[in-house]
C-alpha cells in the first residue's frame, strides 16, 4: 500500500515531462502555423533596407593609393655618423620616414595642412576648402572657429586610413568619401603634404647638420692653424735633429697631428659640400607606387551585402516572433482551460451547499 502513492506520482511526473517536452515535430508544427510571419518579415526588413540604401544613405567612394619612403637620406647619415664621432647624436631621418607615416598622416598636424587646400565637388560649382567642405551644413552657429577647426580635422582623419605590408614595407592609404573624384583628389593632395612634411623635416635635419659641420669646420681650421704654427717654430728652431732621438719623436708628434687635423679638416669641407647638395636636392621622400585614381564602384552601402544582413536579421526576427505568438497562443488556451475547470469546482462546490441537492 505504501508503494502505491509513490508509483502514481512517478506516472504523474512522467506524463507531466513528456507532457512538456518540445520535439521536431512540435517545432515544425509552429513553423507551419506561423509560415506567414516568418516570410512577411524579413520581406518588410529587406523593402524597409532597400529603400534606406537607394534614397536615404549616401554612397562612400574609396581612393586607394599604394606608396613606400625613399631611401634619399644616406648622405645626411653619413655626416650625423661624423658628427657622432665627436660626442654629437643628430638624427639623419633615413630610417624614420618608414615606420612613422601612419602617424603623420593621421597627425592633427597634416590634417589642419590640408584643410586648407581647395578642392571641387560635384555638390558645388565652385571650388571650396576642404574646412569648408567638412564644416559645410553646420547647425550650430555659436561654435567659435577653434571648435570648427577641431571638428573638420577630426571628420578628415575619419576619412583616411593607412595599412602597412610588414614584409614589403609598403603603405596602402585609402580616403572615403561620398564623392568619387573628390576622394581621388584629396587622396592626391594627402601624398603631396605627406611629401612636403617629410621635405620640411629632412631640411630641418639638415640644417642641423650643416649648422654643426660649420661650427665644427671653424674649430678645427683653428687648432690646425695653431699645431701648423708650433710645427713651423719647432723646425725653426730646430734645423739639425739628426742626431737627437727626443727632437725626432717631438718633430713626429707634431707632423702627427697636423695630419690628423688636415684629414679631419678636409673630411668637414667634403661632407659640408654634400650638404649644400642635398640641400637643393629636389628628389621626392615618397615613392608612388600607385597613384590615386578615381574609383568606378562604391565600397558602401553595399546592396547586396545590406540586403542579406537584412533578410537574415528579417529571419530570425521572424522565428523570435513565430515562437513568441505560439507560446501566447498555448498559454491562452490553458488558461481558457483552466477558467473552465474553475468555473465548474465553484458551481459543482455550490451546487452541493445546496440543501437537499447534495444526497441526491
Amino acid at each position: 500500500m505504501s508503494d502505491e502513492p509513490l508509483e502514481k506520482h512517478n506516472v504523474s511526473a512522467q506524463y507531466h515531462l513528456e507532457e512538456n517536452t518540445i520535439s521536431l515535430v512540435d517545432i515544425l508544427l509552429i513553423l507551419a502555423r506561423q509560415i506567414k510571419v516568418i516570410i512577411i518579415t524579413p520581406a518588410i526588413f529587406c523593402i524597409l533596407m532597400f529603400v534606406n540604401v537607394l534614397f536615404y544613405t549616401k554612397p562612400v567612394y574609396t581612393s586607394t593609393a599604394k606608396i613606400m619612403s625613399s631611401s634619399g637620406g644616406g648622405e645626411i647619415s653619413q655626416a650625423a655618423g661624423l658628427a657622432a664621432q665627436f660626442g654629437i647624436s643628430l638624427p639623419t631621418g633615413q630610417s624614420g620616414p618608414k615606420w612613422v607615416y601612419p602617424e603623420i598622416i593621421k597627425s592633427r598636424t597634416l590634417a589642419r595642412s590640408i584643410l586648407k587646400r581647395k578642392f571641387n565637388t560635384s555638390e558645388s560649382d565652385a571650388q571650396k576648402t576642404l574646412f569648408q567642405i567638412l564644416t559645410d551644413g553646420n547647425d550650430d552657429i555659436q561654435l567659435d572657429m577653434e571648435t570648427l577647426e577641431i571638428k573638420a580635422v577630426d571628420n578628415f582623419l575619419k576619412m583616411v586610413s593607412i595599412s602597412e605590408n610588414i614584409q614589403t614595407g609598403i603603405f596602402t592609404l585609402s580616403v572615403r568619401a561620398s564623392d568619387a573624384k573628390f576622394a581621388a583628389e584629396v587622396n592626391k593632395v594627402l601624398i603631396e603634404e605627406l611629401d612636403a612634411h617629410q621635405r620640411k623635416y629632412n631640411q630641418s635635419k639638415t640644417s642641423e647638420t650643416k649648422q654643426f659641420i660649420q661650427e665644427r669646420i671653424i674649430d678645427t681650421e683653428k687648432e690646425l692653424m695653431v699645431a701648423e704654427e708650433d710645427l713651423k717654430i719647432f723646425r725653426d728652431r730646430n734645423r739639425r735633429i739628426e742626431n737627437s732621438p727626443a727632437l725626432q719623436l717631438e718633430q713626429q708628434r707634431l707632423n702627427r697631428e697636423v695630419a690628423v687635423l688636415t684629414s679631419v679638416f678636409t673630411t668637414l669641407k667634403q661632407q659640408l659640400e654634400t650638404i649644400k647638395i642635398e640641400e637643393v636636392n629636389e628628389s621626392s621622400y615618397v615613392i608612388i607606387l600607385d597613384a590615386p585614381e578615381v574609383p568606378i564602384r562604391r565600397t558602401d552601402p553595399g546592396k547586396k551585402r545590406k540586403l542579406i544582413l537584412a533578410g537574415l536579421m528579417g529571419i530570425a526576427i521572424g522565428l523570435v516572433f513565430a515562437f513568441a505568438i505560439e507560446y501566447a497562443r498555448n498559454i491562452y488556451i490553458d488558461d481558457k482551460e483552466k477558467m473552465s475547470a474553475i468555473k465548474s469546482l465553484i458551481l459543482k462546490n455550490i451546487y452541493e451547499l445546496i440543501p437537499g441537492k447534495s444526497n441526491k
